[in-house]
């Protein structure tokens, strides 16, 4: 199985961000990639002005809000034509298309809530998964809702079975073993940047889990903060300096690198996965299998969709 992780600098609007994906997409079915992934908020961009700007936490204050208005207009609306063209854009390049986005929740129960979102589409254009990130971390929170475990599971593509968990979802344990019990063979770690402790997560979770992982990270640097917000000195010196590093990685089932961690460049990571090296792993560590004791240990998730419900054929 040839997989690949798009590894680029993150666009300011969502038009462009989808005509990016649209061309990174297609280079990497161009090099033979049967599942392709994007990073976390991929689309239209993780908010990093959360954590590098001054005053972001102050109540009712302008500025702020009127980049939370203008980031939320431009998130994406799965069922709407946003999720449309990325169901499209995997019909036509024929690959399992992993996606991480910022969601707006376009109408029905929760109308206005953003979600940060991890979308599946398969080779046909369907949406296969649709998770919501359980738990935004820390200042998030001003951004994003929680999410549920509707979509805590993988999914059967057309050459293996594919997850993913978002950022730090990575340190909740029974986030992870819900995943571990939905039977990976290919897991997307997503990420804003895979710095060393992400690195860490990613690699722990490729031998807990038995599973090969791709860990994917974006690209971005200061001239592309808000222009309302200013940023904290001691974090940001000038504006090419990168806030999002990269730093993806594609990992064994062993928990080793079969691509080394990538900084500060635009690029295209592929490999070749052998599939039957994740059997070969198992007979040491299963987790959900002969290593797990579900005599001691009750484990359920609870999966329903807490906020809206819409009708998958529409991304279709």
């Amino acid at each position: 199985m040839r997989v690949a992780i798009v590894q680029a600098e993150v666009s300011l609007t969502l038009a462009e961000g989808l005509q990016q994906t649209a061309a990174l997409a297609r280079e990497a079915a161009g090099g033979g990639a049967e599942l392709i992934v994007f990073p976390e908020a991929w689309l239209p961009g993780y908010p990093v002005w959360l954590d590098v700007c001054r005053d972001v936490a102050l109540w009712n204050h302008p500025p702020v809000k009127e980049v939370f208005a203008r980031y939320a207009s431009e998130c994406v609306n799965v069922a709407g034509d946003s999720g449309r063209a990325l169901a499209q854009l995997a019909a036509e390049t024929g690959a399992t298309l992993v996606v991480g986005a910022s969601e707006r929740v376009a109408s029905g129960p929760g109308f206005g809530t953003l979600y940060n979102v991890l979308l599946t589409y398969g080779s046909d254009g369907r949406l296969l998964n649709h998770h919501r990130k359980l738990m935004p971390t820390y200042t998030e929170r001003m951004v994003w809702g929680q999410g549920d475990a509707d979509g805590l599971r993988a999914v059967d593509t057309t050459t293996a079975r594919v997850g993913g968990l978002v950022c730090w979802e990575h340190w909740m344990p029974l986030a992870r073993q819900a995943l571990h019990d939905s039977g990976e063979a290919v897991h997307v770690a997503a990420w804003p940047t895979v710095h060393d402790m992400h690195q860490l997560a990613s690699r722990h979770y490729a031998f807990e889990g038995r599973c090969f992982v791709l860990a994917a990270g974006s690209l971005m640097r200061a001239g592309a903060l808000p222009s309302e917000l200013e940023p904290h000195s001691d974090r940001v010196r000038d504006q090419d300096q990168w806030l999002l590093r990269g730093g993806s990685a594609i990992i064994a089932p062993d928990g080793t690198y079969l691509v080394e961690p990538v900084f500060d460049a635009a690029c295209v990571l592929y490999a070749d996965l052998d599939l039957m090296a994740v059997r070969r792993e198992q007979m040491s560590l299963d987790v959900s299998g002969h290593y797990s004791r579900p005599d001691c240990f009750e484990f359920r998730p609870v999966r329903r969709r807490i906020a809206f419900a819409y009708d998958e054929d529409l991304a279709t």
